[in-house]
């Protein structure tokens, strides 16, 4: 790029409504403290024709979690003194229970609960909160990997450590930010937006696209440390401020935040304290992502650069896409993209991946890319000249015995194993998990098979099974509780000595190896 750095800011600030369409937004670059550009665009609510300002209140969502974390931090410099009250939160867990640093990093091996709500068949705009919360995080009878061993998002890390701190402080998640964050670093707007349902200003999130329209979101959760924060542009702008100002201090909040963060055994962490460790454009950056149903935001620091990016967009487009087409812009670099004469390579097709349980559908998602539908959601991951595939998430590369994949952000290799073959069509029945005493029902309608969760939440809706492989199945989630849905639900059928079906492993990434026994 020849342009100057404000021409290029200038002309990528201009390109996110068109890029990135829906209601409105905003955005804000920050180099050395200083803003270089602040910018709102388009309706905070398109109904009543409320601008979307650089003043506008936002759910930041799980950018929300490194708040939680510096208010343990700045409350118990030592977090491990918390981990009785952890095993408090979870009575019926056998074996040991995570720790408190666990939870701020992620790796604490619980099962996510807004995964599991919808096991327990919550509909998508029903409510949940304190109460459904805690009955689900009090029912926890298993970890679904060793504390420390492996990386899982995990929301309820959160919210059991913001429950801590209230109980510890005598003091509300809304009075410790404010007294310990916000009031320091002059969030002056920045407040606990627990409550889903609305803002106070009248901000809208909004459901839709350009071709089918837009519509308001309707969301039902009460949040608190995992995702509780409402903020405005500006209230990010302070905190990125605070950010730089603070850099060279090895005692300062966010320096504590974003420190290296390891596994068990060792190995690097990609996260930590509620902040991804990353890679961008070739720089070491520090930042996280937020979203509801309705909202998207991403935040970004470049320690080495001094430079920050932070986007807010009221609408399901890629917040974090944006984010980095204006992180290209103020490095004056282009954004890579995948080479397109690499031919595919043989190792396209279906895999279950033996430690989660999962399935792993690798197929063509254009030149120089596959899919690979296994995780969260589904990730273009680049081909590459060596016959491999990668990403800064994902490494799949044939080696000893068939296809491996390197997940280093998990701890995690693994070598796929192959799902050849058609599908059975004989799992029609009712399943039950003494665990989560939940039920998932499969029927075949017709020649087709549905399958939908049922439990203390409700009766879920009946979705149309996808075939994988022999007795390997997948259940869409299309829409949930939570910003997105968990993933596709891995259903691995197992049968008798005589054949018969009778148990399904149900499991998605955020949520696995869940055993279900048939009873009809």
């Amino acid at each position: 790029m020849t342009a100057t750095l404000p021409a290029r800011l200038e002309r990528a600030l201009a390109a996110l409504p068109r890029t990135y369409p829906g209601p409105g937004g905003a955005a804000a670059v920050l180099r050395e403290g200083e803003v270089l550009v602040r910018h709102a665009w388009g309706w905070a609510n398109a109904e009543r024709r409320i601008p979307f300002t650089p003043r506008s209140s936002f759910r930041m969502c799980s950018i929300t979690k490194q708040f939680t974390c510096g208010l343990v931090l700045d409350a118990f410099p030592d977090p491990s003194v918390l981990d009785g009250d952890v095993r408090r939160h979870l009575p019926l867990l056998d074996g040991a229970a995570p720790g408190a640093l666990h939870l701020c990093h992620n790796q604490s091996g619980l099962r996510d609960y807004w995964a599991v709500a919808m096991l327990q068949g919550a509909p998508v705009e029903s409510a949940f909160g304190d109460t459904e919360a805690a009955r689900l995080i009090a029912a926890t009878r298993s970890l679904q990997f060793a504390p420390g061993t492996r990386y899982s998002y995990c929301n309820q890390n959160f919210r059991i450590l913001s429950e801590i701190l209230q109980e510890r402080t005598g003091r509300s998640f809304d009075e410790l930010l404010r007294a310990r964050i916000f009031d320091r670093v002059g969030m002056e707007g920045a407040f606990v937006a627990a409550d889903t349902r609305a803002m106070p200003d009248g901000t809208e999130g909004y459901e839709g696209n350009q071709v089918a329209g837009f519509r308001a979101a309707e969301n039902r959760i009460l949040w608190t440390g995992d995702a509780g924060i409402g903020a405005s542009l500006d209230d990010m702008i302070a905190w990125e401020r605070h950010i730089d100002a603070t850099r060279e201090d090895a005692g300062s909040l966010h320096a504590r935040l974003s420190a290296p963060v390891h596994f068990a055994d060792g190995a690097v962490a990609g996260y930590g304290f509620g902040l991804g460790r990353s890679t961008e454009l070739g720089h070491a950056a520090i930042g996280h992502g937020g979203a509801l149903r309705g909202w998207r935001s991403n935040r970004i620091y470049l320690p080495g650069e001094r430079i920050s990016v932070v986007v807010m967009l009221n609408h399901l487009s890629d917040a974090a896409g944006a984010m980095m087409d204006l992180l290209a812009a103020a490095l004056g670099v282009e954004r890579p993209k995948p080479a397109g004469d690499i031919p595919m390579p043989e190792w396209l097709g279906h895999y279950i991946e033996p430690e989660t349980g999962l399935s792993a559908r690798i197929d063509r998602a254009g030149p120089g890319q596959v899919r690979l539908r296994f995780g969260h959601a589904a990730e273009r991951v680049d081909l590459q000249p060596d016959g491999s595939a990668g990403t800064v998430r994902t490494r799949l590369h044939a080696g000893d015995g068939g296809l491996w994949m390197d997940r280093p952000q998990e701890n995690q290799t693994s070598r796929l194993v192959p799902c050849d073959g058609p599908p059975g069509m004989d799992m029609a029945g009712r399943y039950r998990c003494a665990e989560l005493d939940a039920e998932v029902t499969v029927v075949d309608a017709g020649g087709a098979l549905y399958g939908g969760f049922s439990g203390f939440l409700g009766q879920g809706r009946m979705e149309l099974l996808d075939p994988v492989g022999p007795d390997l199945w997948t259940l869409p989630c299309p829409r949930a509780l939570d910003h997105t849905p968990p993933g596709d639900w891995t259903l691995a059928f197992r049968r008798d000595s005589a054949g018969r079906v009778d148990g399904v492993a149900v499991g998605c990434w955020l949520a696995r190896r869940l055993d279900y026994a048939r009873v009809s």
